[in-house]
């Protein structure tokens, strides 16, 4: 069983220094390495499902520094969004998409999938986690945008999303964007999907709530008449809920999601982007995708282009 961490919201806002405190801990078998190499001087070898190996070398990284001191790498990610970041209640393991994303990165800097401290983020909390310093990254369905680049930096993309509409699966009179004007339509709180659906349908009563499966319950329950974010997304809640609903099938927007990093520390930016790639090169990446998102959507795709852009 995986020994990743879990930390719930709730317990976050008790203490802005729960998740460090809890980053220190762990048994002395699980040291932090001082340096990229295993005893011998070579890369740690890859373990579990991934082939990535621990970097042999790591840059000057105020952040970097940070996680290997610590002995954890602190993941703020979604713990209600099935196929990408969703605790399963049986185990309480996370599973999804984000999270294996994360794991390969722990791999990269521990050698280790298991190194990893699970902090659940909403949507309107990722940028002010990072900026606190609660977390060392979000991977929580997070669109890259110039608005947010202003915050945050960002690696990736690591997938490219598009934004749907979900609505009960006997509904037959919204079929686009266009026909949510004058109706409930239902999205998270600080998400992209927000300020879309209004752009696009500015007579839409939008419904803001923190979760999208509080989205599903108040579609199921008749107090919205749909539900909008982005289609894989969706694609979960559907699979959660069969025969439940259905996607209106009309993408409106591109939604390429990236790993939320604190702003300035190039050098981690930069690490990240390696990891990513390496991914994508190896397997991993597909790997990660197939055991989850490809329940659904069996067809893996092609790993986006990394965006190794300069940061303001």
């Amino acid at each position: 069983m995986r020994r990743t961490r879990l930390l719930s919201t709730a317990a976050l806002a008790a203490t802005t220094m729960l998740a460090l405190a809890l980053g220190a801990c762990g048994d002395d078998d699980e040291s932090t390495p001082t340096t990229g190499a295993g005893a011998s001087g070579a890369p740690a070898a890859a373990s579990g499902p991934y082939k990535i190996e621990m970097a042999d070398s790591f840059p000057a990284s105020p952040t970097l520094d940070e996680i290997r001191s610590r002995g954890t790498l602190v993941v703020g990610t979604k713990f209600d969004q099935p196929l990408f970041g969703q605790q399963n209640p049986t185990n309480e393991e996370l599973e999804g998409f984000d999270t294996e994303i994360a794991r390969i990165l722990a791999q990269r800097i521990f050698g280790d999938t298991d190194k990893i401290e699970f902090v659940e983020t909403v949507s309107k909390n990722r940028e002010p986690f990072i900026q606190q310093g609660r977390v060392d990254v979000v991977i929580a369905t997070y669109t890259i945008n110039d608005t947010r680049k202003e915050l945050v930096d960002f690696a990736g993309p690591y997938y490219i999303a598009g934004q749907d509409i979900m609505v009960m699966a006997d509904e037959t009179s919204i079929t686009s964007v266009d026909d949510l004007n004058g109706r409930k339509v239902c999205t998270v709180e600080g998400s992209t999907s927000e300020k879309n659906v209004r752009a696009e349908a500015p007579d839409a009563e939008v419904i803001l709530v923190d979760t999208y499966s509080a989205c599903a319950e108040q579609l199921t329950d008749g107090r919205v008449d749909a539900v909008t974010t982005d289609n894989v997304i969706l694609l979960g809640l559907m699979a959660q809920n069969e025969g439940t609903f259905k996607l209106v099938g009309k993408t409106f927007t591109e939604e390429p999601y990236g790993i939320g990093l604190p702003k300035g520390d190039d050098a981690f930016r930069d690490f990240v982007n390696d990891t990513l790639e390496i991914a994508y090169e190896n397997g991993d990446w597909a790997t990660a995708f197939t055991s989850t998102v490809g329940v659904v959507q069996k067809t893996v795709p092609t790993p986006p282009a990394v965006d190794r852009y300069s940061a303001a």
